[in-house]
């Protein structure tokens, strides 16, 4: 068992040394630590970014649509439903799609025939989705741009002009 120094009225050891840090020492420890903590966050912390200035049109003209309008040739041709196994455990997590292509009004029979080998095409490339790839928020951008890219390569890129999914409910 360790000893505890000698000490004699006045709180000094035999050496003359004082024992313990006491109430100054620590209020010195409190003071360091509140300006290196306040130091560290003034100092490098990005600046705050100017205040946006007003637009010199805003009262003039009403602001423009978040979406382009339909072109007059455009029309949109719905896909059916595909319903489809995620992973390759068993079956207890489902993709349900809802897909959309737009084209132009003389190749929506086309699209409209091509519509197996579309589903075929969505097919192969959903069944190579992990399930962890569809719980990602980022992934939903990647998963439009590469059901558009099999749509363009099933009925080519002049009849599809995009994909619109209107249906995704994982379960």
């Amino acid at each position: 068992m360790a000893k505890k120094p000698d000490t004699n009225e006045s709180g000094q050891t035999e050496s003359g040394k004082k024992s313990g840090g006491g109430i100054a020492g620590l209020l010195i420890v409190a003071a360091a630590s509140l300006a290196s903590s306040f130091g560290l966050f003034y100092f490098l912390t990005p600046p705050a970014p100017p205040p946006a200035e007003p637009c010199p049109q805003a009262g003039a003209e009403a602001a423009a649509p978040a979406v382009a309008p339909l072109a007059q040739d455009q029309v949109y041709v719905e896909i059916k439903e595909i319903l489809i196994t995620i992973g390759s455990a068993p079956a207890d997590r489902y993709l349900k799609l809802n897909i959309t292509i737009v084209t132009g009004k003389d190749k929506a029979a086309a699209v409209k025939q091509a519509e197996p080998m579309l589903i075929d095409a969505f097919n192969n490339y959903l069944r190579s989705i992990e399930l962890k790839d569809l719980e990602d928020p980022g992934f939903y951008p990647h998963l439009r741009e590469q059901l558009a890219r099999r749509s363009e390569l099933v009925v080519g890129s002049a009849a599809s002009n995009g994909v619109l999914i209107t249906e995704f409910l994982l379960r």
